[in-house]
């Protein structure tokens, strides 16, 4: 009896129908650089574009979303994942100043069904429109015998650029300065593994309707991650800023402390901002001390941004002009490099 790679698990036509799906989706994602490679095996970018920098500085991120994919598969609701992608890998890169320039994306699945391999691109791209960057690219592997047929994982890389003499970081963060607290969307695409943890281990389900939060559980839990790219960009270009930093795994104080020189600490006031209210559903819940709630979880702060004092006020205004929420969350004070949040 013959074999082939179809009886192997592996259908090459379900992976032909899914890139003629998803094409419609990628002209949305498009920068001028991008140069047409008619064999498409690889992505081009057009770098004479970087002529007009001094010392051009190419910034490189990859990420992905986490076990924040299994709820989308099992809610059935895919394209919301791809926009986490890229939120998680933008917002990495615009921490040092860079602007997100070109991403690349990798879906791993059990079974390739094209309309929701369609549907994740499709995420990708409008993310990708968000964040001013073009999708030059990716990969669609079927896994059988490793994942099961309704199973997938997804994975990107990005690159930016940014003027060497306009790096963003902690060389530049002093006392005095001022820490920003950037809303967050919600959760974001980190700390679900906690989340399903509470899930098995409490009354709440993915169907849950709570009052608080004026939809259901698990549509709370599928918001899609902010993007703060040109909204960062468009601030360190208007504003004295001196570091971001972007509030993933590890929460708030373990993420600005990457943004802190060693003579510098950050004292943050918790009563400055409300977070919402999915996250007091899970710890109550859950039963999550607050110590490991604000280990786990953005608590609401998405971005955070340190700006020179006077520049605070002007900065502010920046942000609400671009309807992204904002405030005063605390200060930089001399110190050995930690964050307090009191």
């Amino acid at each position: 009896m013959n074999t082939s790679y179809e009886a192997a698990g592996v259908d090459i036509a379900a992976g032909d129908r899914a890139v003629d799906l998803m094409k419609a989706h990628l002209a949305k994602a498009r920068r001028a650089e991008v140069v047409h490679d008619a064999s498409g095996f690889a992505g081009l970018f057009d770098a004479s574009a970087l002529k007009k920098y001094d010392r051009p500085l190419l910034a490189t991120s990859t990420d992905g979303v986490g076990t924040k994919v299994d709820l989308a598969r099992r809610l059935g609701v895919y394209d919301m994942i791809g926009h986490d992608l890229v939120g998680m890998v933008v917002d990495d890169l615009v921490v040092c100043g860079a602007e997100p320039l070109f991403m690349t994306d990798y879906i791993a699945c059990g079974k390739v069904v094209p309309e929701r391999i369609a549907a994740i691109v499709a995420g990708v791209a409008e993310g990708c429109a968000l964040a001013g960057c073009a999708l030059v690219g990716g990969e669609t592997a079927e896994h059988p015998g490793l994942l099961e047929p309704d199973e997938f994982d997804l994975a990107g890389a990005g690159t930016g650029v940014v003027e060497a003499g306009r790096v963003l970081g902690p060389e530049r963060v002093v006392p005095g300065d001022v820490v920003l607290g950037l809303a967050s969307s919600g959760i974001h695409s980190n700390g679900y593994s906690l989340v399903r943890h509470i899930l098995r281990t409490s009354d709440l389900t993915l169907e849950t309707a709570l009052p608080e939060l004026g939809q259901g559980l698990g549509e709370t839990l599928l918001t899609p991650t902010r993007i703060y790219a040109k909204d960062c960009l468009a601030l360190a270009g208007s504003a004295e800023v001196h570091a971001y930093a972007h509030i993933t795994g590890g929460g708030l104080a373990a993420n600005l402390a990457r943004s802190l020189p060693p003579t510098c600490d950050a004292v943050l006031e918790r009563a400055s901002w409300t977070p919402p209210p999915i996250f007091a559903v899970l710890e109550s819940y859950g039963r999550v001390p607050r110590e490991e709630m604000d280990k786990t979880f953005n608590q609401g702060v998405g971005m955070a941004a340190v700006v020179a004092a006077p520049a605070a006020d002007a900065a502010l205004r920046l942000l609400a002009e671009r309807g992204l929420p904002a405030w005063v969350l605390g200060e930089v004070v001399p110190g050995s490099g930690t964050v307090r949040i009191l």
